[in-house]
């Protein structure tokens, strides 16, 4: 049976199209089929979103799912409702899980997992390495056609520069990229906060800016050699911030992302916190100057694409000496309100600069649907309360961990809607996730 659901009165905004005024929009069987002002259609399922926010679905270019092997913490369910209720309708999902996807059946098994559940689209992330142990390479060819959308070893960095070279020389090939985590382990190695006066007051061993910077020259130099695509994850220096830009300016197929941790917090939270573990994480959290890097680099294209990283953990994990805790935080939820918190309703990015860099610029960068509101593109479609402030509260969230550092923490602008393939899978108002009809 055909399925019609309009969407009226909100204020559409598709950066793609650089589309922001009042217009309805039509999404019959799964598919964008009209976009005008003042459309009536009596065969229809109404939505009235006056004076809401409608965009093309958000995309999540960097999260961790922790299936298979961590279930207790997180599983393709939980992550899925979690990412739903933030307004994502399509997430990409890192590898470092046990096993690690590594192989053609790791991407089945995500692929399969995914669509038994019924929420988001997830596409996989294979690993660069086998096992992420840094020394052999995956059969690229086979988990490139097996479903996988780039490679990454994630936060297991790749030491060895001349495999590193061969990985991108091989993902010419398929023109995908590879993600880096771009960190040396050996000037990082038993730090756990930015090396500096925080880390100088706490006593604890800093992570310096230079471990981040020395890795994304090293990979953009070999991006640049190999011709390839590389991504940067997580950026956070302003040293880096620049490297990239000038790569960049010399036609480098480079790109990057932030994290909303990263623009939202400092090293003084962690002070400010009470040593609260869920301040430690990946890159660690830098000083204000790196937050107006950030804020530079977002407001000139410099930074492409804004990915939660998010990293659920059990309390009883956190809730240990700061040293100790592992490093991560959940994102989804807390995504879009710390973006409008922090970015928009500051006047630091457009709402369609800051859109770009959750749709369209990740669908652009991992070359997956979505990402706009074209006539003929999925149904996948945020409706954002621009408006809409919440206090966030351990209860707050969908997931099964509740590791945020922003509990406690009043934000503005929430997904109150969030669909895919025409159908809502979350509806704020009564709290609701509905498994998609497929």
């Amino acid at each position: 049976m055909s399925r019609k659901l309009l969407i009226k009165g909100g204020i559409v905004a598709c950066p793609k199209q650089n589309l922001y005024e009042n217009m309805d929009l039509v999404i019959q069987d799964g598919v964008i089929t009209e976009l005008k002002k003042d459309i009536t259609d009596t065969d229809a399922e109404i939505l009235d979103v006056k004076g809401k926010i409608v965009c093309p679905g958000l995309i999540d270019m960097h999260s961790h799912l922790r299936e298979p092997g961590r279930e207790d913490i997180g599983t393709i369910q939980s992550g899925s409702e979690s990412a739903a209720a933030g307004g994502f309708t399509s997430i990409a999902c890192m590898p470092n899980t046990t096993p690690a996807i590594d192989n053609q059946m790791g991407i089945e098994y995500i692929k399969s997992r995914s669509k038994a559940v019924g929420l988001v689209n997830i596409y996989p992330i294979a690993s660069v390495t086998k096992g992420l142990n840094g020394q052999e390479l995956v059969e690229i060819s086979r988990v490139v056609e097996a479903g996988a959308v780039a490679l990454s070893d994630d936060d297991s960095p790749i030491t060895d520069t001349a495999l590193m070279r061969q990985a991108l020389e091989y993902c010419t090939m398929f023109d995908i990229p590879i993600i880096s985590h771009c960190e040396d382990p050996f000037l990082s190695e038993d730090g756990c906060v930015n090396e500096g006066l925080v880390s100088t007051k706490m006593g604890f061993k800093g992570i310096p800016s230079i471990a981040e910077d020395i890795i994304v020259s090293r990979d953009i130099t070999l991006a640049s050699y190999t011709q390839s695509k590389i991504h940067i994850a997580h950026v956070s220096t302003p040293r880096s911030i620049e490297i990239i830009r000038q790569a960049k300016a010399g036609g480098v197929r480079v790109s990057c992302e932030v994290s909303p941790n990263h623009f939202s917090l400092t090293e003084n939270d962690v002070l400010n916190s009470h040593y609260n573990t869920n301040t430690k994480m990946y890159p660690p959290l830098r000083d204000e100057a790196s937050v107006r890097a950030i804020i530079s680099g977002l407001q000139d294209g410099t930074i492409d694409s804004i990915a939660t990283d998010h990293s659920p953990w059990l309390d009883t994990e956190k809730d240990i000496e700061y040293i100790h805790a592992p490093m991560g935080v959940i994102g989804f939820e807390t995504a879009i309100p710390l973006i409008w918190t922090k970015l928009v309703a500051t006047g630091e990015l457009s709402p369609l600069t800051a859109l770009a860099k959750i749709t369209c610029e990740p669908a652009k960068i991992l070359n997956i649907p979505g990402g706009d509101l074209l006539k003929g593109s999925p149904g996948d479609v945020t409706i954002i309360d621009p408006d809409l402030e919440l206090t966030i509260d351990h209860d707050f969230f969908h997931s099964i961990s509740h590791n945020s550092p922003f509990i406690g923490h009043t934000l503005q602008g929430f997904a109150i809607y969030t669909i895919v393939g025409g159908q809502i899978i979350f509806n704020r108002h009564t709290n609701t996730i509905t498994r998609r009809d497929i």
